[in-house]
């Protein structure tokens, strides 16, 4: 599993848009960094809300990486959840990681593209309704047979939590720029 994971780290470093000038050593250090920095935050430092349902910190991290990174920082979020999940659950539940892989290949596609900080919470409110609020949900239901507007329901709340969460990343992004040599 960490052998996958590693390569995929190496694949994405391949295709960053905006590490033109960094080798490919410090591209993976970076986002093993946030790779990092995620799962801590996401795995240890929640904050609860309703039933299970927490304000995951990860995505703060996962905003800016996608701000600074673009479409290749989809591996901070996706790989973040996965072993977040894993020491979490000692389960991975698959649904989590393709919705997060949608918001990353989707704000990492648009957040490049703008410079309005209004826009790139627009882009981040219907990234994460659409990755959580429904393609986490119907994967849930198909897999699992939950009831679809429980499920709906819990994961209309999540987004609201993930979204927050996602948009002070994005507001914090202006402020973190990582240094390129």
């Amino acid at each position: 599993m960490i052998f996958y994971l590693l390569l995929l780290l190496y694949f994405f470093s391949l295709t960053s848009c905006n590490n033109i000038h960094m080798k490919k050593n410090q591209i993976i250090a970076l986002y093993g960094i946030g790779i990092a920095l995620y799962v801590v935050l996401s795995a240890f430092v929640n904050i609860p809300i309703v039933n299970r349902i927490k304000l995951d910190l990860g995505y703060i991290i996962f905003a800016i990486y996608l701000a600074n990174f673009c479409i290749s920082a989809s591996i901070v979020g996706i790989a973040g959840c996965i072993i977040a999940e894993l020491l979490k659950g000692g389960s991975l539940r698959i649904a989590w990681p393709i919705g997060q892989a949608f918001i990353g290949l989707t704000l990492g596609y648009l957040y490049p593209k703008t410079k309005n900080n209004l826009l790139k919470i627009l882009y981040t409110i219907i990234s994460v309704f659409i990755g959580i609020g429904l393609i986490k949900t119907v994967i849930e239901v198909a897999m699992y047979q939950f009831p679809l507007q429980a499920k709906f329901l819990s994961n209309s709340v999540a987004f609201v939590i993930d979204a927050i969460a996602m948009i002070i990343g994005v507001l914090l992004s202006n402020k973190v720029k990582i240094k390129k040599q």
